[in-house]
């Protein structure tokens, strides 16, 4: 026992008054580098207020935000098998898992809820980046799965907000058919007549922008976010080149025709509801309805 690290510099701290201060207090801007204060970033939806910077949203805090008066029906978490594959690398799945719920008080990767954003009705579906990179197993799956069934019950849009890695390589094959499971569900959707609207967070990769992610009625993107199917640095490797700046980027995939518009996440919920209240034929919520139809023809002719 090293008694003057485990006695003596607690005793002194305690008679001088000394806190531990937790290491999350302040969050850098990967941008700048400027430090920012954990509650003044919170306050401003996770967006750096100097450099504009759009952090990773927590999938809580997000179904929050969205819904008008953060009030919204939780929908509920599917119980599916646990670690079928009984998978172990450096580490046991059943383990990860155990970690991955600890860390974020979620049960998968998946949150999805039933609200209003602006007075229209839809059901939000929204990954958890921190909880195993965001990649889609089987809870992921189903949980996608029936939000659209209940999108579908309730006649009203899906909005679906990806941050994802990919398929999750623990649940193996497993994992690689919820890639059409997700996308017969869209497919329903679209069947009805109810719009299904993409908003392409930072990262949306692998087989979930093989899938679901790239199949909506209108694909909206936050600024930076970086979307695509392989890694930059797979690519350059394969194709023996240097790539262009900014490729894989959402400003990029805009010029590029991969997304319709990239939309500042103050500014989504006004977009959203507009767009949907356009592709609904609805009355529009507020007077943005011309910007976003000359932003967004494909949405006007839907």
């Amino acid at each position: 026992m090293n008694w003057i690290t485990n006695y003596v510099r607690p005793r002194i701290n305690s008679m001088l008054g000394r806190r531990e201060v937790p290491e999350n207090l302040w969050i850098k801007c990967p941008e700048t580098g400027e430090m920012v204060f954990h509650k003044d970033l919170e306050e401003n939806k996770w967006v750096i207020p100097t450099s504009g910077y759009h952090m990773k949203m927590p999938a809580k805090a997000r179904l929050a935000d969205l819904f008008d008066g953060g009030v919204f029906e939780s929908l509920p978490q599917p119980k599916v098998a646990q670690d079928p594959l009984k998978f172990r690398d450096s580490k046991k799945y059943i383990d990860r898992l155990k970690d991955s719920r600890l860390k974020t008080d979620q049960e998968d990767t998946i949150l999805a809820g039933l609200g209003n954003v602006r007075g229209v009705k839809l059901v939000a579906v929204v990954h958890e980046f921190n909880f195993i990179g965001g990649s889609l197993g089987i809870a992921a799956g189903e949980a996608i799965v029936k939000a659209c069934e209940r999108a579908l019950a309730e006649k009203c849009p899906l909005v679906i907000f990806p941050a994802s890695g990919g398929a999750r390589m623990q649940e193996g094959i497993l994992s690689l058919m919820q890639l059409p499971r997700t996308t017969v569900a869209v497919d329903m959707l679209k069947e009805a007549g109810l719009p299904y609207i993409v908003v392409l967070t930072n990262p949306t990769t692998g087989g979930v922008t093989a899938s679901y992610a790239m199949l909506g009625d209108v694909h909206i993107a936050e600024p930076g976010a970086e979307i695509g199917f392989a890694g930059k640095r797979v690519i350059e490797q394969t194709l023996r080149e240097k790539l262009p700046e900014g490729f894989q980027t959402a400003e990029y995939l805009l010029e590029h025709g991969m997304v319709d518009m990239v939309v500042k996440r103050h500014d989504l919920a006004d977009t959203l509801a507009t767009l949907l209240n356009i592709l609904m034929k609805a009355p529009a919520a507020n007077d943005d309805s011309a910007e976003v139809l000359a932003l967004a023809p494909a949405a006007a002719t839907a």
